[in-house]
């Protein structure tokens, strides 16, 4: 059994190389060789995945946001090799986040990951779904929360032949109608099982904070998660569903 550092050396190893995605298409090219292919539409979320807060000064802070190393830091290598230069903070339910994000594509059918993007916590949802749309699936529908929803992303499922399933949200001084607040809820019974592979990142693998530092490692972590949900998974539905249609 190898120890904690050998783990960690050989994961970072798989970081500086870019090679997590790679291993993570792998698996996904023998999932659809079990039969387990992406079925039944495509849903979209993100995951905020925390890591342990930067005391910085306001001054650093700022520094940092501008993609610069504070000045004093650059004498400092102890302190500088500690410091995420690429987590940022984000507000969700007006509570303060720190980190990264797990943006997602989870095929209806299945329940497997089948594309992920990770970026800083700042980054708006919708701004990762070019990274996670695919044409693979068997189904042409595409559900997401609203935070996903705009003109833009309408025009882009259309081009791309998709459907949308996107929750509809209400603006101010027009408020949803109640055909439409029935709309979303028919809409949260399917992605719901997105809120359940989220669940089992956090509850039962080992919980969602990363200690690593910086991007490079975040994605490397976060994309080994996903692809040991994924193994997991497997197993289930080995059993569940053991010939695939």
């Amino acid at each position: 059994m190898p120890d904690a550092k050998t783990v960690w050396l050989y994961r970072d190893a798989l970081a500086q190389a870019g090679k997590v995605e790679e291993l993570f298409g792998l698996f996904d090219g023998h999932l659809a060789r079990r039969g387990y292919i992406a079925r039944g539409g495509q849903i979209l979320d993100a995951s905020i995945v925390p890591v342990p807060r930067n005391h910085n000064t306001r001054d650093e802070n700022a520094t940092i946001k501008k993609g610069e190393v504070p000045e004093d830091w650059a004498d400092k290598p102890a302190k500088r090799c500690q410091k995420d230069l690429d987590a940022r903070w984000t507000k969700k339910h007006g509570k303060s986040h720190y980190g990264y994000k797990n943006h997602v594509n989870v095929d209806r059918t299945h329940k497997l990951v089948r594309r992920y993007h990770v970026t800083d916590a700042a980054v708006h949802d919708s701004q990762a779904v070019d990274h996670l749309l695919m044409q693979g699936n068997t189904g042409s529908g595409v559900w997401a929360d609203s935070a996903y929803r705009s003109e833009e992303m309408e025009a882009k499922l259309r081009a791309r032949k998709l459907k949308s399933h996107i929750h509809r949200k209400g603006n101010r001084g027009k408020p949803l109608t109640d055909q439409a607040k029935g709309s979303n809820r028919t809409k949260s019974t399917v992605r719901v099982r997105v809120e359940h592979i989220f669940g089992a990142l956090a509850n039962d693998m080992g919980g969602t904070l990363v200690r690593t530092i910086g991007l490079v490692r975040a994605k490397a972590k976060i994309g080994m998660k996903n692809l040991a949900y994924n193994m997991r998974r497997l197993g289930q539905l080995g059993r569940i569903k053991p010939h695939p249609a």
